[in-house]
């Protein structure tokens, strides 16, 4: 059995904060504390991608999570959605 979990992941170091990612979330998982840097809810977030579409630094990847349940491991895959 496994679990799978998609969210959106966004380079800190990079990100300009300008919010157009704020902006298009359809389930509002995603905030910028202190103005710095935008920051994703993994709990709330699907892994939809309109976040990644929309911004204009190209700071937003898509995680797909799989975990499995028989040996207690996951693998963690990084896509980059254009």
């Amino acid at each position: 059995m496994q679990k799978r979990k998609r969210y959106a992941s966004i380079d800190k170091k990079e990100c300009v904060a300008c919010g157009s990612c704020i902006k298009i979330c359809p389930l509002a998982a995603i905030t910028v504390p202190k103005g710095i840097h935008a920051e994703v809810n993994r709990n709330q977030c699907i892994g939809c991608g309109k976040c990644l579409k929309s911004c204009p630094a190209s700071v937003i990847e898509i995680v797909d999570e799989v975990m499995h349940k028989e040996d207690i491991s996951y693998e963690k895959q990084t896509k980059k959605v254009v």
